[in-house]
């Protein structure tokens, strides 16, 4: 927590908004997209799920792949504890959506599904678009489907298995997108990463959840702002970006959501 405490307020330092922003690039993605005040009808979609989520009462075995919980002392769990204390908030939900809505990327990837809700926001994103989403929790998938149905969200493709296994079973593919929401450990986020620095072309876009869940997440995001491959990057405390875009120049932004 400490480390969280320290990091923001560094953040909060050094972080702007798009006024300090001189990249046609980022500007033109903070006005459109971050900054978007649209009131999309797929939010209460969104909403809808949530609460459904929020009101599940039932409980479930969840095993654990990552890095623990800071919340949860048992891996018996309700569903909506799991919604509330460890599923992304409506916030970055939406944001998540305007930026499948924005970008529209055909080939989604998710490591780390959860409960679903950030891959329902990047479904909802693009119906057009074919999400892949890997969870080692078989609990835990199967109530993320089950959600996924109720809301007759159809181009999800669950994958219940480890990363690794997910890795070797699609050694050529090419992701538009990539959500990482699974592990916070420095030595597997940066396995991760060059991982799918072989299946990204150069309008592909990664995005890292927590990375400054703690001292380890935030050593592995430094090292990945440093990779020769990586262009433009954006941390917005909450989420790491990076584009690997050869026509831009290499730029870090702090952002301000």
């Amino acid at each position: 927590m400490k480390h969280q405490i320290l990091s923001y307020l560094s953040f909060l330092l050094r972080a702007t908004n798009q006024h300090g922003v001189h990249s046609p690039f980022v500007y033109q993605l903070l006005t459109q997209c971050f900054y978007d005040k649209k009131k999309y009808n797929v939010y209460k979609t969104l909403k809808n799920h949530r609460e459904s989520l929020l009101a599940d009462s039932e409980k479930i075995e969840v095993t654990d792949f990552g890095a623990g919980s800071r919340v949860f002392k048992t891996n018996n769990r309700k569903v909506a504890d799991i919604a509330k204390h460890a599923g992304i908030t409506s916030k970055s939900q939406k944001l998540l959506f305007r930026l499948v809505h924005y970008y529209q990327p055909t080939n989604i990837l998710e490591l780390g599904t959860s409960l679903g809700m950030a891959t329902t926001a990047m479904a909802l994103g693009n119906s057009s678009a074919t999400i892949k989403t890997v969870e080692g929790c078989p609990n835990t998938l199967q109530k993320a489907t089950d959600y996924f149905a109720n809301h007759n969200i159809s181009t999800i493709k669950t994958h219940q298995q480890s990363f690794e296994s997910f890795f070797d079973k699609h050694p050529s593919e090419i992701f538009d997108l990539v959500f990482i929401d699974g592990n916070h450990n420095k030595e597997n986020t940066l396995k991760y990463f060059k991982w799918l620095l072989n299946h990204i072309n150069n309008d592909s876009v990664l995005i890292f959840d927590d990375i400054y869940w703690n001292k380890e997440m935030t050593e592995a995001w430094q090292e990945i702002l440093k990779h020769p491959k990586v262009t433009v990057s954006v941390d917005t405390f909450q989420w790491g970006l990076v584009f690997f875009r050869k026509e831009q120049r290499k730029q870090h932004f702090s952002i301000r959501l």
